[in-house]
């Protein structure tokens, strides 16, 4: 059985930064596809970045791009989001995802129908 635990988020300032940590248990997806999705209340859930396991190559939402990074540890299956200069409009819960897929198809990869498994949850507030 599949599961993804998400861990780190927080209540922070604006400006500050946070990692979130998302382990990986009941599979490896060496061949497939990770990424974080984030939603705010009364909002849809939202890509935020993805990471294609097998060469590392990422993939970012434009509101997050130069200040969001995502990376993995293959030896501890957890993909990572490293989060810096955080803004009020990033508060939301943030999702881990993963699927087996490898898709060089970037557009799909930034869809929640591409991922077949996903995390509880962990709340990133930011205060002004």
């Amino acid at each position: 059985q599949v599961q993804l635990v998400e861990s780190g988020g927080g209540l922070v300032q604006a400006g500050d930064s946070l990692r979130l940590s998302c382990a990986a248990s009941g599979s490896t997806f060496s061949s497939g596809t990770m990424g974080w999705f984030r939603q705010a209340p009364g909002k849809e859930r939202d890509f935020v970045a993805t990471i294609r396991w097998s060469d590392g190559n990422t993939a970012y939402a434009e509101s997050v791009k130069g200040r969001f990074t995502i990376s993995r540890d293959n030896a501890k299956n957890t993909v990572y989001l490293q989060m810096n200069s955080l803004k009020p409009e990033d508060t939301a819960v943030y999702y881990c995802a993963a699927t087996k897929s490898g898709s060089t198809n970037w557009f799909v990869t930034t869809r929640r129908y591409f991922y077949d498994y996903w995390g509880q949850g962990t709340q990133v507030t930011v205060s002004s």
